[in-house]
């Protein structure tokens, strides 16, 4: 079993969930008392979110990349990013540490395709939303990624991770808002809702939506299990 190292704490909420995640899907192939063999730094979110509120990808770099880089160190043989907005500079981490890196949206991108899907409603952070990063990489496997249409629910979206899922905090209303959003995403021609934070799961499950949920976070977790067990097949 290789070494999985976890930049998390972006945020803490989510980084539980990926815990939980990757032990279970150790457990599953190998039963009995076995479990993952895992490393994780925690960053300060604050600063993670200080340089992209900036826009300054480089201090973000700069953060995750110092964290990969004692991952290493550390003696991890295989990253995880867990954030999909970390992985703007994704590509920048793989090459600065020399390490194995899964990609979220390239994860994500085949459990869509495994479902025979090609468009999605992507729910996320502004960057991701609104940014190319993630909807380029999942046309990368032709699928098409659609995004709220009201500048005034992305930004609800994206104040709500911040100062809510973030924190762990979870608000009915919330909930009762991104379902409503998720609807107009399907009544546009959404095939499947990909909750592409990793805090999202924390508030939207399958239950609450009427066609296919992907929770990125389950789904990476898994693409790394897959991986540090030597059944995944590495992309970029």
């Amino acid at each position: 079993m290789k070494i999985i190292g976890l930049v998390g704490g972006i945020s803490w909420s989510s980084t539980i969930d990926y815990y939980r995640f990757i032990n279970e899907e150790v457990n599953k192939h190998m039963e009995g008392l076995q479990f993952a063999e895992c490393i994780i730094y925690s960053v300060n979110f604050h600063e993670f979110q200080r340089c992209n509120a900036a826009y300054n990808w480089d201090g973000t770099f700069e953060l995750l990349a110092n964290a990969a880089s004692q991952l290493k160190k550390a003696g991890a043989e295989v990253l995880l990013l867990g954030a999909n907005t970390a992985h703007i500079v994704a590509d920048r981490v793989r090459e600065h540490t020399e390490l194995p890196l899964i990609d979220i949206r390239v994860a994500t991108a085949h459990a869509i395709k495994a479902k025979g899907m090609s468009k999605v409603g992507l729910l996320g952070t502004r960057y991701t939303m609104e940014m190319d990063f993630y909807k380029k990489k999942l046309s990368d496997y032709h699928i098409e990624a659609i995004i709220p249409e009201n500048q005034a629910d992305r930004d609800f979206i994206e104040e709500t991770l911040l100062h809510e899922l973030g924190k762990g905090i979870l608000v009915n209303e919330t909930k009762a808002a991104y379902i409503s959003i998720a609807d107009q995403l399907i009544a546009r021609g959404a095939e499947a809702i990909v909750l592409g934070c990793t805090e999202i799961p924390l508030l939207i499950q399958q239950e609450d939506i009427p066609v296919p949920v992907f929770n990125t976070t389950a789904i990476h977790a898994q693409a790394a299990v897959n991986f540090a067990l030597s059944i995944y097949e590495m992309e970029h």
